[in-house]
């Protein structure tokens, strides 16, 4: 049977397990929305309101659920909207597909109309992209896109489909037996796959450690090795300290939670850090917001570091040693050599100083953010899926939510990329129906992206959306008062929009509040609109000057922290 190439684009994601999408149409996708029409019973389609909230959302659906995110756009300025998307997921190890359509194959490269070079543009921020020049390749390359993108370290790639492509006449739709081209890749991207002498020697530092301390990543999330972690922890009596995206890799009422590390990092995290003799990354990278001051960072420790990239290894702090693979695998693996339990060496120490947190955090009156993150929790319950944009609100959200499970938080950790929020949330309820999807913005961030309230209208997708409302652009506001001398440039915001207003200008239900008692009157009127099916906006008035504490300034070694 003869199918277009749009057709077999279709059956391939089909077959790959694909149920939503998430895109918007323009000429050179016609035919591949044509098709979307003819099979809406079979595959759904999202239309959002802009094409970088198309990725935002792929990227939500991806992060809550542990499967591959995918959005289509046009050639063009189409494409390059979903640029910023697609470089947000690949900072975060999200596995993505992005289609894009582009101009008939004898118009590529002659700055036709809406055209651009978007696997060049591209190339620097996925695994692999593809221009397809042959009907008769595209069911194989979709085939190849999945596999890429959910193999070793997860990550975004490209597919790219000129127009006539998406119409030509091809047989070539058959289902292939994946099985051999999987074990290829897996083997492709596990070259440099650990040893049992690397496992042995894992485990001989671990063993013989006296304070070690566990600074566990996102790869943890990724890899489904929460329980491998925690028991790890308990064997050693280590405290656990997270990066952003390892945020819910540990329950936070876990005793071995330290919670974060590095520049917004507890007293905890950053003194256990610092004062170890051994630390054991496991799925983190070193980031420059970890480690501040890299030349004093944990100088006293000895570093293990499991990752599942080879590339990640030494990058940015000289290890002791390494493991290499796939860390629920690795973890495992090491705790078979461990002895049932280790002796502790913190002797208090760890608790003592979980006590060393900033006043702010127990100040009361007015509405604080504590107060409007540990209140929302207590409604939503410990099912609940949080998404944050990026500034203040994103670490008081890791800092006071109290998340218990993996793949709860949904946050631009890399790229920290304002307007991510919205379509991510989206993305995650579209996926998890059945679960409570909360949104906490700042005012700054959601002008970026109210554009999609357009969205959660149309397809009655019930969306708690918080506003963290301190008329600034909080976070830099924050560093202008500690660094600048006060100099407030540009980031003084004017009171409008008026969010309430504009949240019933979409049909949605807006309610403000300024107290305790007004923002949980709020909530219980934004519990009637979700059960309902309809999203609700609670714009909530917050001090501009609300600190985010504690803070390590630029450079300076984590334990020198602003309380």
């Amino acid at each position: 049977m003869h199918y277009t190439g749009a057709r077999i684009l279709i059956e391939a994601l089909i077959e790959q397990g694909v149920d939503t999408v998430f895109g918007y149409p323009g000429g050179a996708v016609l035919t591949i929305y044509d098709e979307l029409f003819k099979h809406k019973d079979r595959i759904r389609h999202i239309l959002v309101s802009h094409e970088q909230h198309a990725a935002h959302a792929a990227d939500g659906y991806a992060r809550s659920t542990g499967k591959t995110g995918v959005c289509i756009a046009t050639s063009g300025p189409g494409a390059t909207n979903l640029v910023t998307g697609i470089a947000t997921a690949a900072m975060d190890s999200v596995p993505l597909v992005a289609i894009t359509g582009n101009v008939s194959t004898a118009l590529l490269g002659k700055d036709s109309f809406q055209e651009v070079d978007i696997a060049g543009i591209t190339m620097p921020v996925v695994k692999h992209n593809w221009i397809v020049k042959d009907v008769n390749e595209l069911a194989e390359v979709i085939r190849e896109a999945f596999l890429v993108a959910r193999t070793g370290r997860p990550g975004p790639v490209l597919v790219d489909i000129p127009k006539d492509i998406a119409g030509a006449l091809s047989t070539a739709c058959s289902t292939p037996n994946l099985a051999e081209r999987a074990r290829r890749l897996e083997e492709r991207s596990s070259r440099r796959a650990f040893s049992e002498e690397d496992i042995g020697k894992a485990a001989s530092l671990l063993a013989g450690a006296k304070h070690p301390v566990l600074y566990a990543g996102g790869g943890v999330i990724i890899s489904g090795a929460s329980k491998e972690l925690i028991e790890l922890a308990e064997r050693l009596g280590a405290p656990v300290a997270l990066s952003l995206m390892g945020t819910g890799a540990i329950p936070k009422s876990h005793p071995l939670h330290t919670g974060l590390v590095g520049m917004h990092g507890t007293v905890a995290s950053n003194k256990a850090v610092q004062q170890a003799d051994l630390l054991v990354a496991v799925g983190a990278r070193f980031s420059d917001r970890v480690t501040s001051s890299p030349g004093t960072f944990a100088g006293a420790a000895k570093i293990l570091h499991f990752d599942i990239d080879p590339a990640e290894i030494n990058k940015n702090i000289q290890a002791e040693t390494w493991v290499v693979g796939d860390i629920r695998k690795t973890l495992g693996k090491v705790l078979a050599r461990l002895p049932p339990r280790a002796e502790a060496g913190w002797e208090g120490e760890i608790a003592r100083w979980k006590g060393c947190i900033p006043k702010s955090h127990e100040k009361t009156g007015g509405l604080r953010p504590r107060f409007i993150l540990e209140e929302t929790a207590r409604r939503l319950g410990e099912d609940a899926v949080v998404a944050t944009d990026v500034g203040q609100h994103q670490i008081w959200t890791a800092q006071f939510y109290p998340f218990t499970r993996p793949r709860s938080f949904l946050s631009s950790g890399g790229l920290g990329t304002m307007g991510f929020g919205l379509g991510a949330a989206l993305g995650a309820k579209i996926a998890n129906p059945s679960r409570a999807v909360a949104l906490f913005t700042g005012d700054g961030c959601f002008r970026m992206n109210c554009a999609e309230m357009g969205t959660l209208k149309a397809y009655g997708v019930p969306l708690l959306i918080v506003v963290f409302n301190n008329q600034a652009l909080g976070m830099v506001r924050q560093w202008q008062r500690l660094f600048y001398e006060e100099r407030y440039s540009e980031t003084v915001l004017t009171q409008w929009p008026d969010f309430v207003k504009l949240a019933q200008a979409y049909g949605l239900s807006g309610y403000s509040a300024d107290t305790e008692d007004g923002f949980a009157a709020a909530l219980d009127r934004a519990a009637g609109d979700l059960k309902a099916g309809q999203a609700a906006v609670i714009d909530a008035a917050i001090d501009p000057d609300e600190e985010v504490l504690p803070m390590v300034p630029g450079g300076m070694p984590i334990d020198r922290q602003i309380l």
